[in-house]
């Protein structure tokens, strides 16, 4: 009995390895190394956060320097915005903070902190306007809509020698981020900031403009020139209102798909102030009451009369009050207890008349409706006959009337005010959309998927490759399998038998030593069998029904058949 040889170790099955063999295990090997390195770089790669955001050039590169001197992985996307490494956007803030980054194109108040000796008053007071106009640029810019600022402030020297003082004036740039507008409110609260920040400035002397050189502040006499943001806002919610009001009251009539409205507001906006006068009497309209009365008396003539009658409590008494009448003659005054002289006494009353006056200032509220143009389109009604089949046909004059007076109520109509309501019933053409059948490799959920997915299965195509075209086929020529070897004593004592024991392997002997093979059976059974079948097609029919049900072959078959 032969022993096995012990296999060799690694070193010596690679070195007996063809040329060709290793070749294709170090090119497998390398593939592998290369493709396992390409996916931890893509896995291990680094959150980027952004550090700066909105730097110009100028900053961007100062910024950009200093990360270079500082080690950093950076990257530089568009729009001025600078990514580092998640963990290490706060540390670098802080050091570039330490390091004056980034400066900033608008400076402020710092400029007085570098004074020189020789300065001027001139300086001093352009450095402390300069810094001003940082200092502003710096707050507007802070607003969520405004990308960039500008502020420009006219301040002329005060001098005390001149009457009348020239005032400050300020211009305000705004650049608008994309798709941002300002309402009335924001616009208003920077030019309360820009007007408080400087002395003496009134809020009328300052104009805040957009990018594309639009006046967004009013005028200085208050009126601005045609409709504001805000007013056109105004405008469309009272449109969009009175839609909603006609698509409520009529859609559950007519259904969801089957009415369009269209409202048109003319909304005053004008401001009107007017006076009015009224004059009218202070009492009822057939009377007419004094306001003021002049009365002058003048008497000359004789001496006057001595007193007489019985002194006492009588001839003491204050003469009555006179009786006289407005228009009529004025009698003579009698003093008390005294007799007629020979006296002239005449007396003249001035009266004014005077009228009640009324003024009375009306100022109209803004934003009151002056006219309301509408028109509602109706479609036609579907009507299905007695075949079943549909038609439309359109509304009758008593329905549009219906409709006519629901949308005159929804809407508040009013013939003064010059309203006019159209409901008109029409069909309604419906297009036909046909969906382009797109194929599968143009789907653009396909494209974004192959897009991502498409270097990682690269990747791992490519290890497949190496390991089953490479690698494997190497080490098979390696580590070849080994030979199954049997421990039968049966076995081993036939290999180890004389050639010609015959009786040993089990049967007769070969010309080559193998054992001979039985010779083939004669076929003249199944000749015999194909020649029945021919001549007697039915019997050999019954003979198979016969075998397939089980029965007797001599009842089921024929006599012909047994033959």
């Amino acid at each position: 009995m032969q022993q096995t040889a012990k296999p060799a170790g690694l070193p010596a099955r690679l070195a007996a390895m063809p040329t060709k063999s290793k070749m294709m295990l170090g090119g497998g090997v390398a593939a592998l190394l290369a493709v396992i390195v390409a996916m931890s770089m893509m896995t291990a790669k680094p959150d980027y956060r952004p550090l700066f955001s909105g730097l110009s050039d100028k900053d961007g590169g100062a910024v950009i320097a200093q990360l270079a001197q500082l080690n950093v992985p950076y990257r530089n996307d568009p729009g001025g915005v600078i990514m580092v490494p998640a963990n290490q956007v706060y540390d670098l803030r802080m050091k570039l903070a330490s390091a004056g980054l980034p400066k900033g194109g608008v400076v402020g108040f710092e400029l007085m902190d570098k004074q020189s000796i020789g300065q001027t008053a001139f300086n001093e007071r352009l450095n402390f306007q300069r810094g001003l106009e940082g200092e502003l640029t710096r707050t507007i810019t802070a607003m969520a809509d405004v990308a960039d600022a500008r502020v420009h402030l006219a301040m002329p020297q005060q001098n005390g020698f001149f009457r009348e003082q020239q005032k400050p004036s300020a211009s305000v740039m705004l650049t608008l981020r994309g798709g941002r507008t300002l309402d009335r409110a924001q616009i208003a609260g920077i030019v309360h900031l820009v007007s408080s920040s400087v002395p003496e400035l009134n809020p009328k002397a300052v104009s805040v403009l957009d990018s594309t050189g639009a006046l967004l502040s009013q005028n200085p006499d208050g009126n601005a020139i045609g409709l504001d943001s805000q007013q056109l806002q105004y405008k469309q919610q009272v449109e969009a209102n009175l839609n909603k009001r006609i698509a409520e009251l009529l859609e559950p009539m007519v259904g969801r798909d089957n009415l369009r409205s269209t409202v048109t507001a003319d909304v005053d906006f004008s401001q009107v102030e007017s006076t009015a006068e009224e004059y009218k009497p202070n009492q009822g309209p057939n009377t007419q009451s004094s306001v003021r009365r002049l009365t002058s008396e003048e008497q000359s003539g004789g001496a006057a009369g001595t007193p007489t009658g019985v002194p006492g409590a009588t001839t003491n008494q204050v003469p009555p009050q006179a009786a006289a009448p407005i228009n009529g003659q004025a009698q003579p005054l009698q003093p008390a207890g005294q007799s007629g002289g020979t006296q002239n006494l005449r007396r003249n009353n001035d009266t004014q008349f005077e009228l009640d006056r009324t003024v009375r200032v009306t100022r109209n509220a803004i934003g009151q409706i002056r006219r309301l143009n509408a028109a509602v389109v109706v479609n036609q009604k579907t009507v299905t006959d007695k075949n079943g089949k549909t038609s439309s046909q359109p509304l009758s004059e008593n329905e549009i009337q219906k409709l006519d007076s629901l949308v005159k109520e929804a809407l508040g109509f009013s013939q003064d005010r010059g309203d006019s309501v159209k409901v008109l019933s029409a069909p309604f053409v419906s297009d036909k959309i046909e969906n382009a059948d797109v194929p599968l490799w143009q789907q653009p959920w396909l494209r974004d998927v192959a897009r991502d997915f498409a270097v990682p299965a690269a990747l791992v195509l490519v290890a497949l490759i190496a390991v089953f075209g490479l690698v494997r086929p190497a080490l098979k020529a390696a580590f070849p399998p080994p030979v199954e070897q049997k421990d039968d004593t049966a076995s081993n004592a036939a290999l180890s038998v004389v050639e010609d024991e015959q009786l040993a392997l089990g049967g007769p002997r070969g010309p080559g030593g193998l054992p001979a093979l039985e010779a083939p059976i004669s076929n003249d059974k199944l000749e015999r069998a194909r020649q029945l079948a021919k001549a007697n097609p039915i019997a050999v029919a019954n003979i198979m029904r016969a075998w397939v049900n089980g029965e007797e072959l001599e009842t089921a078959a024929p006599a012909g058949a047994r033959r």
